[in-house]
C-alpha cells in the first residue's frame, strides 16, 4: 500500500502510517504476517488521548504506584455518576458501583452468581463469543435465541424467545449496543424485554460498553433504568476502554442497585475480581472528567462515521453479493459472505491467503454466525479503503 505523506491540512489520523501500526507490540498487529491487514480485534489504530497518556505519565513521576483506596481513587466513583447521569439519564449513588478489572471477569460472575450449574443463560446470538464462554465455563446450559433480519436491522425474536424460556432459565445476557452487529436497541424493545424478564423472574447481565460510541439519531439507554423493578434485577457491565482506546489498561464498572444482589457479587467474587490498576483508575478519571477527552471522542466518533458510511457504499456498490447494514453504534460492520458459498473453514483460508485480510470470522459467534465476518474500521480511512479494495480483489474469482 502506498501511504500519503504527512499532510498538515488532512486529519491527523489519516497520517497514521502502516508501517507503525505494524512496528506495535500488541494482539491486533501481531496474529498475522505483514503482508495480512489486520481489520479484526475491536481496538482502534487511533492514538489514545495525549491528556489520558498524560496523566498516566505523571502517576507513574509522582511515585504513585503504592495500594489505592479499594473503592476507587478520589473522584472517580463520583466522576462515574455524573457521567451516567448527564450522557443516559440513568441515576447512581456510589454503592451501586463496583470497579473491577474487566468486563469479561464480570461476565463470569454474573453466571455463578445469578444461575447455579446446570441452569440455564439465554442471549441473542450472533454475540460476542465470550458470553458464551462465561457461560460454559462456569458449567451452566447455553441457550441461543438467535437474532432475527426484519424491517433493515437485527431484532430480537420475541416469540421464540418466549419458547426456549424454561423453568431452568436463570439469566438473560444482554449486549446493548449490539456487538457485532451494531445495534441500539429502542426504548419500546428493551420496555418489551423488561416485560419479558419480569414475567420470568431472570436475573439480567447488561454488558453497555459500546455505548458511548453511538451515530447520529441513536441514543444508548441503560436498560436498568427502565424501572426500579429491573433495576433490582440487573447487573451492567461498563466502562472507558472501547470509548478513549484504553483496552489494555483493564479496567470496568459493575452496577447494581440491588445491595443484596452487589454483596453477593462481592462475596462470591472476592479474591479473583480484583481492583483496577492505580494507572487505570487515573486514565479513566481523567477520561471521564477533562473536557479535553469529551473532544476528542467526539472528533474521533465523527472520523469513525466517515469511516463506517466508507464501509457501507463501497460493499453497496463494490462487492453488492455482501449483505450489509450500517451499524448505529460501534466501529464494528458485520458482513454476511453466505451468498458465496463457501464454508466457514475455506471462507477464512479465502480471506488471509487470498484477500491478505484479517477479520473476526462470524462462526465463534453462535447461531446466526457462520458465513458471517466482522470488521474493524477504527483505522485510517486510507487502510479501511485498502482492505475493502483487497477484499474485492480476493473475493473476485468467487462471485
Amino acid at each position: 500500500m502506498t501511504l500519503r505523506a504527512l499532510n498538515s491540512s488532512m486529519h491527523p489520523y489519516d497520517n497514521i502510517t502502516l508501517e507503525s501500526l505494524q512496528n506495535r507490540v500488541n494482539v491486533k498487529w501481531s496474529k498475522y504476517g505483514k503482508d495480512v491487514l489486520p481489520l479484526w480485534v475491536a481496538d482502534m489504530d487511533f492514538p489514545t488521548s495525549d491528556v489520558i497518556i498524560e496523566s498516566l505519565v505523571k502517576c507513574a513521576q509522582d511515585n504513585n504506584l503504592v495500594y489505592q483506596n479499594f473503592e476507587g481513587i478520589d473522584g472517580l466513583r463520583e466522576a462515574i455518576i455524573t457521567r451516567q447521569s448527564e450522557k443516559f439519564g440513568w441515576g447512581l449513588e456510589p454503592d451501586d458501583l463496583w470497579l473491577v478489572h474487566g468486563i469479561i471477569p464480570g461476565m463470569f460472575l454474573a453466571n455463578m452468581v445469578c444461575a447455579s450449574a446446570g441452569d440455564e443463560t439465554i442471549m441473542q446470538t450472533p454475540i460476542y463469543p465470550p458470553f458464551m464462554m462465561a457461560t460454559e465455563k462456569t458449567n451452566r446450559t447455553i441457550i441461543q435465541n438467535p437474532l432475527t433480519f426484519q424491517n433493515n436491522r437485527w431484532e430480537i425474536d420475541f416469540d421464540k424467545l418466549e419458547e426456549q424460556t424454561t423453568p431452568s432459565t436463570r439469566l438473560f445476557m444482554f449486549c446493548n449496543p449490539h456487538n457485532p452487529t451494531g445495534r441500539v436497541y429502542t426504548r419500546e424493545e428493551l420496555e418489551m424485554l423488561a416485560d419479558y424478564v419480569l414475567r420470568h423472574r431472570l436475573w439480567v447481565l447488561s454488558d453497555e460498553l459500546h455505548s458511548d460510541i453511538t451515530f447520529e439519531g441513536q441514543q444508548h439507554i441503560p436498560f436498568a433504568s427502565i424501572s426500579e423493578e429491573i433495576a433490582q434485577r440487573t447487573i451492567t457491565l461498563f466502562g472507558p476502554t472501547k470509548t478513549f482506546n484504553m483496552a489494555g489498561l483493564k479496567i470496568g464498572i459493575l452496577a447494581t442497585q440491588n445491595p443484596t444482589l452487589m454483596q453477593r457479587l462481592k462475596d462470591v467474587g472476592y479474591g479473583m475480581l480484583m481492583t483496577p490498576n492505580t494507572f487505570a483508575q487515573n486514565a479513566t478519571l481523567t477520561a471521564f472528567t477533562d473536557p479535553r477527552c469529551a473532544e476528542w471522542l467526539t472528533d474521533t466518533i465523527k472520523y469513525i462515521d466517515k469511516n463506517r458510511q466508507l464501509v457501507a457504499n463501497f460493499l453497496a456498490s463494490e462487492l453488492p453479493q455482501v449483505k450489509h447494514v450500517m451499524p448505529e453504534a460501534t466501529y464494528l460492520s458485520w458482513m454476511d459472505f453466505s451468498s458465496l458459498g463457501l464454508d466457514d473453514e475455506k471462507l477464512e483460508d479465502v480471506f488471509v491467503n487470498e484477500c491478505k485480510v484479517g477479520l473476526n470470522m462470524g462462526a465463534p459467534y453462535g447461531d446466526g454466525g457462520s458465513g458471517f465476518a466482522r470488521i474493524n474500521f477504527a483505522t485510517s480511512t486510507e487502510i479501511v479503503q485498502e482492505g475493502l479494495d483487497r477484499l474485492k480483489k480476493g473475493l473476485t474469482p468467487y462471485l
